[in-house]
């Protein structure tokens, strides 16, 4: 009997075992390793491995568990691993319930779909023509006809019995939607929005029109999905319905197509908030990535240069007071973070495409939230460095020092990504690189300044 890993352990064993060039059985092992494996956690474990070691995965499993993982799976890995192993596509598609079939269908290379939808349900070819009328990365291309409608002045009998006379291989979403249909018109109307469950809580004799909710919130099917995502988000539901230009229901998305959606985001803005692109930077060959990042660190290197000239230019003062030394990484490195925080919280608003009231709103906000901070942090510091110095004066200049340089820092932060943008470069990968070196010269540049100018009070 083989024991159930999580899928961090279960991702970390694959990838040693997948790492290992010499492996003679190396099938044989994978098999072995996931034997017994929840599909989601293969699935999971799966996501945190290269496409290549993905395929390899998929190629030990059997057809059934495959396309369960398959149907787990981010859209953009699924696709990845069916463009580097077509042969297997037939099979695996065959298996797949109808809307993870035409989703993978509708996302597939033109010369690699038609061929699958001849051996696919009917339901699903519908399902993926439907999708194919709308824009990639659109609400339109997410959004599945497999769902339950129910016309206007339906009875609740009849609404269980309709549900109950849907096909259970087909996954539907949890919500049914009222609507009324244009005369002479496959069009509907949406009305309100019911939950299976609420209508089976409900009296057998009354019709549904007198138990949906009526506020309903759609989208236009040439949304964003990621807005999209949002808005699911914010509101909790179960599924998302989605309207054509002129408001008439075609289709849904269920809640748990946009969560890979909602992941990604989150992935997306963590990475660019520490400064890279992931995903993009996977993509790259080593030279590629190291020739995008190369100018900019370049860049500070020259700037940094210009710190190092300050600091020799008050060469005379430090030999006088050794101990100003002591506090110049400490100042440089709570300064360093401020602005890193700033910065990661400009591009998010940028990358969340907020309206320019909105950016300057968070800019503003950051700014007092950054000079509060300031002001603690030098009281703080200006306290310690009087303590250690045993003289009020020394302190005095930490902290004034300090407070200086975290003001910049904030500053920088939330300037540089916003005219990087402007200029057309991203923002995340010019932020932390120049907002430390900017911080760095402000901050010493005070820091030793005021220490000559006071010298003779604080010695």
């Amino acid at each position: 009997m083989h024991q159930e890993l999580e899928w961090k352990d279960l991702a970390k064993r694959l990838d040693a075992l997948l790492a290992d060039k010499n492996k003679i059985n190396l099938e044989e092992e994978l098999k072995d390793v996931l034997e017994g494996q929840a599909t989601a956690n293969i699935a999971l474990a799966m996501e945190e491995l290269s496409p290549e070691h993905s395929c390899q995965v998929i190629e030990a499993l059997d057809v059934s568990t495959a396309t369960e993982v398959l149907a787990k799976l981010e859209p953009e890995r699924t696709n990845k691993i069916l463009e580097l192993h077509p042969e297997r596509l037939p099979d695996l598609i065959k298996s797949l319930p109808p809307r993870e079939a035409a989703a993978i269908i509708t996302d597939i290379p033109s010369q690699l779909r038609k061929a699958q939808q001849k051996i696919v349900d009917v339901e699903a070819v519908e399902d993926a023509q439907n999708r194919l009328c709308y824009p990639r990365g659109s609400v339109g291309r997410l959004m599945t006809t497999q769902f339950v409608r129910l016309e206007k002045g339906t009875s609740i009998a009849k609404a269980i019995n309709i549900i109950k006379s849907t096909d259970p291989a087909i996954d539907i979403p949890d919500d049914v939607y009222v609507v009324e249909e244009l005369q002479d018109s496959a069009r509907y109307h949406l009305l309100g929005v019911i939950s299976i469950r609420e209508i089976l809580m409900s009296n057998p004799h009354s019709i549904i029109d007198d138990v949906m909710a009526t506020d309903v919130i759609s989208v236009a099917a040439v949304v964003d999905e990621t807005d999209a995502a949002a808005i699911l988000s914010k509101y909790k539901f179960m599924s998302l319905p989605v309207t054509d230009q002129d408001g008439y229901l075609v289709g849904v998305v269920p809640a748990d197509d946009l969560m890979p959606i909602i992941v990604n985001r989150l992935r997306q803005l963590y990475t660019q908030a520490v400064g890279t692109d992931a995903e993009n930077m996977e993509k790259l060959s080593p030279l590629q990535a190291a020739k995008i990042r190369v100018p900019w660190l370049l860049g500070t290197m020259l700037i940094e240069l210009i710190a190092g000239m300050i600091i020799s230019h008050f060469d005379s003062v430090l030999q006088k007071i050794i101990l100003l030394t002591s506090f110049m990484p400490v100042i440089s490195a709570i300064s360093g973070n401020v602005g890193l925080q700033a910065a990661a919280i400009t591009v998010r608003a940028l990358d969340m495409k907020s309206t320019k009231k909105n950016i300057w709103i968070s800019l503003k906000k950051e700014g007092l939230t950054t000079l509060l901070m300031a002001v603690a942090c030098g009281l703080v510091l200006g306290t310690i460095g009087a303590i250690w110095a045993k003289h009020i004066p020394f302190g005095i200049v930490i902290g004034i020092a300090l407070t200086c340089s975290m003001l910049t820092a904030g500053l920088m932060g939330t300037v540089i990504p916003s005219v990087s943008k402007k200029l057309g470069f991203d923002p995340a990968t010019t932020a932390g690189p120049f907002e430390t070196a900017f911080q760095d010269i402000i901050g010493f540049g005070v820091f030793l300044g005021l220490a000559t100018f006071l010298q003779h009070w604080i010695i």
